[in-house]
């Protein structure tokens, strides 16, 4: 009997051992591996369209059972329907009403701002980019390209740098079909500060980076196994040229198969062998198809082959269950070959599935793109999520995952309570950008204006979900149509900054206020007071606060601590008249100040406390506001004023901040 007691005793020892190991082990910070392709269309999936069509179909099993054994984002869209701006939101975690890179903006320098790979850095993970980069700046080595992968954020770096380089998918080897002499020629191959094309003889690209992230993720996990890793993998395929590789894929996968890095010159990857742009998937010949569409299929069925090494990797080295993989696209499906005297249609395998549109286009085609996430123990297994969902989010979602509050001024919302099944699901921000066109998601609907030459034009409406090739247009068809007309009219002036590097029509509107009844709001601020360290100005209204008051001006009274401290004033501004506004602050801290969505103010990164100021046009009313504050090792001190249409450069009078309700005095 009183042995019976203590082998209880034990089992119930060891269980409890193990479910604090368990919790442990969910509260670990995972592996984050984004993998982003080139102009892949939603439609060349088989798990999202292929499957669905006749004929020939492009096969993607590995990808198709990624997706299974994860969560699909189907309705997740990049920010502009072409590379530069879509890589530099996904980096910076800013729409392109934010952004400082728009439109046809190629290898200008992404901003030295907080972003997804210097948080994560902050947050203890190593981080790494392989592949397309294309964000650099103007010179032609690393120090002087301003925003260099390593001058952002990247611990290591190892691939393209400018967007062009992309063209040509083997580096090292003159490739005699291209069309013009850029398509031609070899292309500069950087390892952090080295350039290294000379010894990628044969290398395809596609297989490079898939030899060099699998050589990494195992001296990773063989050399810091307690050390949390960020790998940014971005391909430059299936974008043109369509180029084919050299040989067949290696047999197997994972650590012991599929492709391998020998790390010699000459022969640096398992596959530079053979002859360059030769291999043809055995799957897409004798089949009747032609040249192009042989080469465009086998380049997609190789990235599905990367992808399933990869991921067989990492279940071979036991980390699978602390990693999480999303697979995504920069934008739709391409139209361009890049061979002398032919041009590729999406059309041959539907690459944009039901939807109208292609790159370039702010249709359903040129931005709805393929987006899968994948892990074992993180993320939830065979759901299909609707809710529409943008690139800008997943800064925000990857901070979210390692532990740390997104900072302020980013514009995404986290996705994970989607992908994981934990809490409840934010609204977020799905806004597009370019050049003439603009679009957006309000109440579920897509707003979509392919000509914006001024505000007066109206919005296509339509529902993505019912209506996938947008081919009934809702705008007008009723009285609630209407209002949603004026709503997103009044919604993209509310949520974006202009840039005079990027000038739009309707820059110079003025800014709506709310429609707001004045008598229930009182006057005052609302003051939430939080305590922490924080390495950014954090996203405060995803925390919970210390205490909340109600105060008659922005003040730092509330502070609860001269450092580790912070506070969120928020309400309404009542702007007496329209014209330009002008908002000056100061600090010894950080700040961010918004006014509706608009990124108004950023004293966070680098800030040394000098004077900022911005001018907003906005209309006469009821304009809600945010300003986040953080202390720092200085004395604590703030100051916000106004200036605009007959009112000199002051403090913001109490009268002009308003609240809703009584703000009662709460500790927690």
């Amino acid at each position: 009997m009183k042995n019976e007691i203590m082998i209880k005793k034990f089992v119930l020892g060891i269980l409890f051992i193990l479910g604090v190991t368990s919790l442990i082990a969910q509260e670990e910070k995972p592996n984050i591996i984004f993998i982003l392709t080139d102009d892949l269309g939603y439609g060349d999936l088989g798990v999202l369209f292929q499957k669905q069509r006749e004929g020939i179909q492009v096969q993607t099993p590995e990808l198709d059972q990624m997706a299974e054994a994860g969560t699909i984002l189907n309705r997740h869209y990049c920010p502009a329907p072409i590379c530069a701006p879509s890589r530099a939101s996904l980096i910076t975690g800013m729409h392109q009403g934010h952004s400082n890179v728009r439109n046809m903006q190629f290898d200008k320098a992404i901003e030295e701002n907080w972003n997804f790979a210097n948080t994560l850095q902050k947050a203890g993970y190593h981080t790494i980019h392989l592949g397309k980069y294309g964000l650099q700046g103007w010179g032609h080595s690393p120090e002087k390209w301003a925003g260099y992968p390593t001058k952002r954020g990247f611990d290591y770096f190892y691939g393209y740098v400018r967007h062009v380089d992309g063209h040509q998918h083997y580096p090292a080897n003159v490739w005699k079909l291209g069309d013009n002499k850029s398509h031609q020629q070899k292309k500069q191959v950087w390892d952090n500060n080295e350039e290294v094309s000379a010894s990628l003889d044969k290398c395809y690209t596609t297989d490079l980076w898939t030899a060099k992230a699998k050589q990494l993720i195992i001296s990773e996990t063989k050399e810091n196994p307690k050390r949390p890793f960020f790998m940014y993998l971005s391909y430059d395929t299936p974008h043109a040229a369509l180029q084919l590789p050299t040989v067949a894929y290696p047999e197997g996968k994972g650590t012991k198969g599929g492709l391998q890095w020998l790390g010699q010159a000459g022969r640096m990857i398992n596959t530079a062998e053979g002859t360059i742009d030769h291999y043809r998937d055995p799957h897409y010949t004798r089949k009747g198809l032609t040249d192009l569409a042989e080469r465009f299929a086998t380049s997609i069925t190789r990235i599905d082959h990367c992808v399933g090494d990869l991921l067989q990797t990492l279940k071979d080295l036991k980390i699978d269950k602390k990693t999480i993989v999303i697979f995504s696209s920069d934008n739709g499906p391409h139209r361009e070959s890049y061979l002398k005297g032919k041009r590729w249609s999406p059309s041959v395998f539907e690459s944009a599935g039901n939807f109208k549109g292609s790159k370039g286009s702010s249709h359903e085609g040129g931005l709805r793109v393929p987006t899968f996430a994948w892990g074992p123990s993180r993320i939830k297994a065979g759901q299909k999520s609707n809710r529409p969902s943008q690139f800008h989010d997943w800064m925000a979602t990857f901070c979210d995952y390692a532990g740390v509050h997104a900072p302020a001024r980013t514009d995404g919302v986290s996705l994970r309570p989607t992908l994981s099944q934990e809490g409840a699901q934010r609204e977020g921000i799905v806004y597009v950008e370019f050049n003439n066109q603009q679009g957006l998601y309000l109440d579920g609907y897509k707003g979509l204006r392919l000509k914006a030459t001024n505000h007066a034009v109206d919005f296509e409406i339509y529902d993505t979900i019912e209506d996938e090739p947008e081919s009934r247009n809702l705008a007008g068809t009723s009285a609630a149509f209407t209002r949603l007309q004026q709503r997103m009219k009044d919604e993209v002036l509310r949520l974006r900054m202009p840039n005079r590097h990027a000038k739009k029509s309707y820059d110079g509107e003025f800014v709506p206020g709310l429609d707001l009844d004045e008598e229930a709001l009182s006057k005052g601020t609302r003051v939430q007071s939080y305590l922490g360290e924080w390495d950014w100005v954090p996203d405060f209204t995803q925390m919970t606060a210390k205490s909340v008051s109600k105060g008659h001006t922005i003040s730092l009274d509330p502070l609860l601590a001269k450092k580790n401290a912070g506070l969120l004033f928020s309400g309404y501004i009542k702007i007496p008249k329209a014209g330009d506004w002008t908002f000056h602050c100061k600090a010894t801290g950080g700040l961010i100040f918004k006014i509706h969505n608009k990124l108004v103010m950023d004293g966070d990164y680098k800030y040394d406390g000098s004077a900022l100021s911005t001018t907003v046009r906005l209309a006469k009313g009821i304009h809600p506001y945010r300003l986040y504050y953080k202390t720092t090792t200085g004395k604590p001190a703030l100051s916000l004023q106004w200036e605009g249409p007959n009112i000199a450069m002051s403090l913001i009078p109490a009268d002009a901040l308003l609240v809703k309700g009584e703000q009662k005095h709460k500790t927690k």
